[in-house]
């Protein structure tokens, strides 16, 4: 575990890998997946991680808080969870004839929310305040959580009996969502025979560094340049997806400011202290897809967002890689 404190480019980008390599070893391959919900943590964001059950996204989201060493705590969503379930409430303490607030398991330092599209909307929306402002407001009172303070999110997209869409103001709040996919045979493999060599079920992935180092991480990628033509460039692709005909509303300015904040982070586990146009595409989709509302009328052609984010990275000009 390092004790150093240096938040340059260089020794962000060793630590994260050294996060990269912890979870690697419970995590058979999804390299792609892991570094970009990284590069979302390092910019002080939330991920959703959305795909059917059993690809590892519970695990993904378990052994990245175990590298980080931050609190974890596992909300598992229910038709039946309310608001209070999640921010705390106050209770009436007889020994000192007063209402004390018991905070929830809101308060902690990443928030496993699993199967959050399972709750109903009035209970998601107890998690609106938290995501953006850091804070929870309870009976009329405001406390502060702690920082850092993420939220790793799953949802199960095949799967509509008992669940409820998450609404576009909360899918908004989530910086990257991301997808697993189904590993190839030879990682499927792979995950079993670890599985049979571990003996057991349970997975545990050491501390990379002490709870306090990922703030002073994130205040290094802070540092990155970032030139004026890049930020046109994502400016343009958030634009881009207002014109699209399939499109009903289009990416809003955090969505150009999403691009810019992933694109930062994945430039510095690069070892660059500067964003390229690549660094912009690798995230555009994880960034954007999931802020685009369709036309009813595409639902029909099976058009996604996915689609339309991909079709716009082949279609919007960027600007050159001028730097190496």
């Amino acid at each position: 575990m390092t004790s150093s404190r240096t938040t340059g480019v260089a020794d962000v980008a060793t630590e994260c890998a050294a996060v990269l390599d912890a979870v690697g070893t419970v995590l058979v391959g999804r390299q792609r997946s892991l570094r970009l919900a990284l590069a979302a943590v390092l910019a002080g964001g939330h991920v959703l991680l959305e795909d059917v059950p059993g690809l590892g996204k519970t695990l993904m989201a378990r052994s990245l808080a175990q590298a980080l060493h931050l609190n974890f705590r596992r909300l598992q969503c229910t038709p039946d969870l309310l608001p209070a379930d999640v921010t705390g409430s106050f209770l009436y303490d007889p020994t000192e004839r007063e209402f004390s607030f018991r905070a929830g398991p809101i308060f902690t330092g990443l928030l496993l929310a699993d199967e959050i599209n399972r709750t109903p909307p009035k209970t998601q929306s107890a998690l609106l305040e938290a995501m953006q402002e850091r804070q929870v407001t309870v009976e009329g009172r405001t406390f502060p959580l702690p920082r850092p303070f993420h939220v790793l999110a799953t949802a199960n997209p095949v799967e509509y009996e008992g669940t409820y869409p998450l609404p576009e103001a909360q899918l908004d709040r989530f910086l990257v969502r991301l997808d697993i996919g189904y590993p190839p045979a030879d990682e499927e493999v792979e995950v079993l025979r670890r599985r049979l060599v571990r003996q057991r079920e349970d997975t545990e992935v050491p501390p990379v560094f002490e709870p306090t180092r990922l703030a002073e991480l994130q205040a290094g990628v802070e540092r990155v340049a970032v030139d004026e033509d890049v930020l046109r460039y994502c400016v343009d692709l958030a634009a881009s997806t207002r014109a699209h005909p399939a499109v009903e509303v289009g990416a809003s300015p955090r969505g150009a400011l999403a691009l810019v904040l992933v694109a930062r982070a994945l430039a510095v586990l690069d070892r660059r202290e500067f964003v390229l146009p690549e660094d912009v595409k690798e995230c555009a989709v994880a960034a954007l897809a999931h802020r685009l509302t369709l036309r009813p009328e595409t639902w029909t052609s099976g058009t996604t967002g996915v689609e339309v984010v991909t079709e716009l990275l082949g279609k919007v000009p960027g600007p050159a890689s001028s730097r190496s």
